[in-house]
């Protein structure tokens, strides 16, 4: 399978560039800590190692951010927040000049952001620079159009009053982003709380700091005034936790696993009350019926589990198969698997880099004994590529039931799991069986079945005939314990918003 063929989700709506040259070894430009506009060390002068997972060699020593750093974040985001800053006193309209001058700058560096979070996070080179940028840099185009257009309503209620409602920032916005989609994720979080005129203090993952920290010298250099954003590379025990109990922190929004998700809705309930999003975990059902186009099914399937080396939240990881076709969709996926390049994620012709670290790797590896232990049967793959770096090899299990690990647990690697199904029935209680609820996906050529499959999945989004369709317009976000709001489109402004309410008694003409 060509890497472009059908890429039905982030690829297919823009040319891919295949043949741009990547830059194998990028300076290291910015290794501190981002806070009032400046680059400084961290309170504690610690550093820790970012790895490069394809070797396991140091890149480079980032600063290390904990409370007293935190803190010094807070203090300068909540000063350009105050009334009268510069931040707060700026018309909408110029923030969305802001925000789209950040993305020309990121268009502009576009190889060298691509170039480094390919070396930093794994993933092959095409991938960083065709989807996570170019996803990115529309991610904060569409927020930048929103600026001015955060409109409030004016409401007849009873009486001689004048009501109208207001939509104002929320204030200083802790975010906690992970480490599969950092620059993505980085888009997904600045761009609605700045089009809304917030500010930000925000922890990129310890494992892929270098890209996020790059971006925080273009956001000074598009010329944003000093505190708007503030970037602290660290911890989650110390700095994560930090941001989620600071009682001058207004909202956090975190991007990560459930049992992580839990504790900062926990800190968050008992500092301030702040409010809360949370997009966390998911073992998302893709359901393939015998009408389906079944090229289209097993090559999209493929897509949707592996993209990314299987790092991604609402990966399509219980494929349920018709009982009728089940035998031709596991041949060929696991004709498809044994395809997968998995190697250097710089070269043109890979289509699976490493895991992100030596940890996910022995998570990974050890959920496939597992799956061996529960009597799936192992049709390719299965064990660690190699002996450098944390690859995995691509791995598809067969005979798979609901009851086992691989089946109800996230995995967050190269490993598809496929099981059968006899009856739509049986298969909505299936589907639904599981604490999460984040992606699903069917399909099928039969509408009626759709429609119907649509409406009884638990599941924050429903792909039809598709999977990964995720764009800026369309909000995202998880059912259950996958999570609580929604980002991107219009829904992911909500959660950067207080809606004030503004009723003015209207003066009666004398009598």
């Amino acid at each position: 399978m060509h890497r472009f063929s059908r890429l039905t989700a982030f690829a297919r709506s823009y040319s891919a560039q295949a043949n741009v040259q990547p830059i194998r070894s990028p300076d290291i430009r910015v290794t501190q800590l981002f806070i009032n506009n400046e680059f400084v060390n961290s309170a504690s002068g610690k550093r820790f190692d970012t790895v490069n997972p394809a070797t396991g060699e140091k890149i480079a020593e980032v600063s290390e951010a904990d409370k007293q750093d935190v803190d010094k974040a807070v203090k300068a985001a909540s000063e350009a927040f105050r009334l009268g800053s510069d931040w707060r006193q700026m018309d909408a309209s110029q923030r969305g000049v802001l925000l789209n001058r950040l993305a020309d700058l990121m268009e502009r560096d576009r190889v060298y952001l691509a170039s480094l979070e390919t070396l930093d996070n794994g993933k092959p080179f095409n991938d960083a620079f065709n989807v996570d940028l170019e996803l990115s840099i529309r991610c904060l185009r569409y927020y930048a159009g929103y600026a001015d257009k955060n409109h409030g309503k004016v409401i007849p209620i009873d009486g001689e009053y004048f009501a109208f409602t207001k939509h104002e920032p929320v204030g200083v916005c802790g975010q906690i982003i992970p480490w599969n989609f950092p620059l993505l994720m980085q888009a997904w979080k600045l761009g609605p709380a700045l089009a809304m005129g917030n500010t930000v203090v925000m922890k990129p993952a310890e494992q892929t700091p270098l890209t996020a920290l790059y971006v925080g010298q273009l956001i000074k250099e598009a010329g944003f005034p000093p505190g708007v954003v503030n970037l602290l590379p660290g911890m989650g025990p110390s700095a994560g936790q930090a941001i989620a109990c600071h009682p001058e922190v207004n909202k956090v929004a975190f991007t990560g696993s459930t049992s992580v998700g839990q504790l900062v809705m926990k800190a968050a309930a008992e500092s301030n009350i702040k409010r809360v999003t949370l997009e966390l975990g998911g073992k998302s059902p893709n359901m393939v019926f015998a009408d389906a186009d079944i090229d289209q099914a097993i090559e999209t399937a493929h897509f949707g589990l592996f993209f990314n080396q299987g790092q991604c939240c609402c990966a399509g990881t219980r494929i349920f198969v018709e009982e009728k076709i089940h035998d031709q969709f596991v041949e060929r996926s696991v004709e498809l698997a044994k395809q997968r390049v998995v190697g250097d994620p710089f070269a043109q012709e890979t289509t699976q880099g490493p895991q992100v670290d030596e940890t996910q790797m022995n998570k990974i590896l050890e959920l496939i004994d597992s799956g061996k232990k529960d009597g799936a049967k192992l049709l390719t793959g299965g064990v660690r590529a190699g002996s450098k770096g944390y690859f995995v090899q691509p791995t598809v299990f067969g005979d798979v039931t609901d009851n086992m690990r691989i089946a109800r647990e996230e995995i967050f690697g190269p490993v598809m799991q496929i099981l059968k199904f006899k009856s739509m029935e049986e298969l909505v209680r299936r589907a639904n069986n599981s604490e999460y609820g984040l992606a699903a996906a069917i399909f099928t050529k039969d509408l009626d079945k759709a429609m119907y499959m649509s409406n009884a999945l638990q599941a924050g989004t429903v792909w039809v005939n598709c999977y990964d369709a995720l764009a800026a317009q369309a909000p995202f976000g998880g059912f259950k314990m996958s999570g609580l709001g929604r980002e991107l489109g219009e829904y992911g402004l909500q959660a950067y918003t207080e809606v004030k309410t503004v009723c003015i008694k209207v003066p009666q003409k004398n009598s």
